[in-house]
């Protein structure tokens, strides 16, 4: 019985230290992630995410291109930029902000008074959580495009989790 629990112990060992040498040099490929140091701020008070970004397989794919804050009543630019659009699309109250270098937010439902060209800073209110659209009462969705593409939205505010890898079988 000795033995054989020397040898799980040791198993066990070998496992650990596998990870940590597999994973080593990853932490720094994941700490690269261009997105991750912009200095972004949360667009709601109370951060509560109720669905999480689920990225699609193609570009025509189902899946949810943003993520839904629950628990919202204002909501705030998570970077400076210029209102790209705000009006309504598909019944609902849109409101897109263009960050530059590529990097686009849109907010739904929410109703503002700012128009297309005006300048917002970092925290600014941008309007406030609206009926309509895929999302409960009280919930915003937050989607981001980076170069026309869509990414999480967690990517810029330091909430994704690192991915590690496991050795197999």
């Amino acid at each position: 019985m000795r033995k054989r629990l020397v040898g799980r112990e040791a198993a066990f060992v070998l496992l650990a230290l596998m990870v940590g040498l597999v994973t080593a040099p990853l932490a720094g490929a994941a700490d690269a992630d261009p997105l991750a140091e912009r200095g972004w701020v949360w667009p709601v008070d109370a951060v509560r995410v109720v669905r999480p970004f689920e990225a699609p397989a193609h570009e025509y794919a189902p899946g949810h291109r943003g993520i839904d804050l629950g628990g919202a009543t204002l909501v705030r630019s998570p970077a400076a930029g210029h209102v790209a659009f705000a009006g309504s699309v598909a019944g609902r109250d849109v409101v897109t902000i263009d960050h530059g270098d590529g990097l686009v937010t849109t907010f739904e439902p929410v109703t503002t008074t700012l128009a297309a060209g005006d300048a917002v800073a970092r925290g600014d209110p941008v309007g406030t959580v609206d009926v309509g659209g895929h999302t409960a009462p009280g919930t915003v969705h937050f989607g981001v495009r980076w170069n026309g593409e869509y990414v999480n939205p967690l990517r810029l505010l330091g909430g994704v989790p690192r991915a590690i890898l496991l050795p197999c079988c």
